[in-house]
């Protein structure tokens, strides 16, 4: 597809803004069937009621989650990433997102350590799938397969799909952090249905990130991840630059700066 690779900026106050979450911007795009995602700097906890503007938060997000959907492309596993185009935003085919957050737990911490009384930082049995239904105002529920094909938010298909989605990109984080010295504690993940035509697929959609996912150092023990915002441990753009660093988004030598890191271009 041709328009991948024309660059056409248009600048922010002259886009029509599609949607606007927490996290992120939906402008429209260049084309047809395109967005911009644009990553703002907003941190927010326990469905927004904790919320802060922290420096360089969205430029690390939107680097960290291009290096992960890109990888994801590559491995052949389909994703709404299309290419970075700056520091902040992301070229993101349109998908019809489907009302569903998907957790995959590796590690008991969060909420399921409360609910079923499970030592924070015990190994689970295996990765478990978890479906909570996306509504700020009824505080994300948790849901069952049941619940989702009653109401309709997704087909027993869908479901499978998502699933083997899930267990996929589920593999191929936990590799990647392990081998920098990383603990894939669990993550967050949200689909969408492609159409191309006639033709539907379910594609990985939104961003996969420290704000998204569970991440502890192996040594240490040290949250690298959005905990540090929900319990007030600081240090956020720090433990979310070592990230990047890991990775090697960031040159060793680079140093965080006020108005956000150097990223390597």
């Amino acid at each position: 597809m041709d328009f991948i690779n024309r660059p056409r900026y248009i600048p922010m106050n002259r886009r029509r803004r599609i949607y606007e979450g927490k996290a992120k911007i939906l402008y429209e795009g260049p084309e047809p069937g395109t967005l911009i995602q644009h990553f703002k700097d907003d941190a927010t906890a326990f469905n927004a009621k904790k919320h802060e503007i922290i420096d360089g938060k969205g430029v690390l997000n939107n680097r960290i989650s291009e290096y992960l959907f890109t990888h994801l492309n590559n491995m052949g596993i389909p994703t709404h990433f299309i290419r970075r185009l700056n520091m902040r935003e992301q070229l993101i085919r349109e998908v019809e997102i489907i009302p569903l957050e998907v957790v995959v737990r590796n590690v008991a911490a969060g909420s399921i350590a409360t609910r079923l009384g499970i030592e924070e930082g015990t190994q689970l049995p295996r990765s478990i799938i978890e479906f909570y239904f996306k509504s700020d105002e009824l505080k994300d529920p948790m849901v069952s397969e049941e619940h989702i094909t009653a109401f309709g938010w997704a087909s027993p298909q869908e479901i499978d799909d998502i699933m083997a989605l899930a267990i996929r990109v589920n593999d191929f984080l936990a590799g990647l952090f392990l081998g920098v010295g990383i603990r894939l504690v669990d993550f967050k993940m949200e689909c969408g249905r492609l159409w191309e035509g006639d033709m539907m697929r379910i594609v990985v959609a939104d961003e996969i990130s420290p704000d998204s996912c569970r991440l502890w150092d192996i040594a240490t023990g040290d949250r690298l991840d959005k905990d540090r915002f929900r319990k007030d441990m600081g240090g956020l753009v720090e433990s979310y630059t070592e990230v990047a660093r890991r990775l090697g988004i960031l040159n060793e030598s680079e140093q965080t700066r006020p108005s956000g890191p150097t990223l390597v271009k």
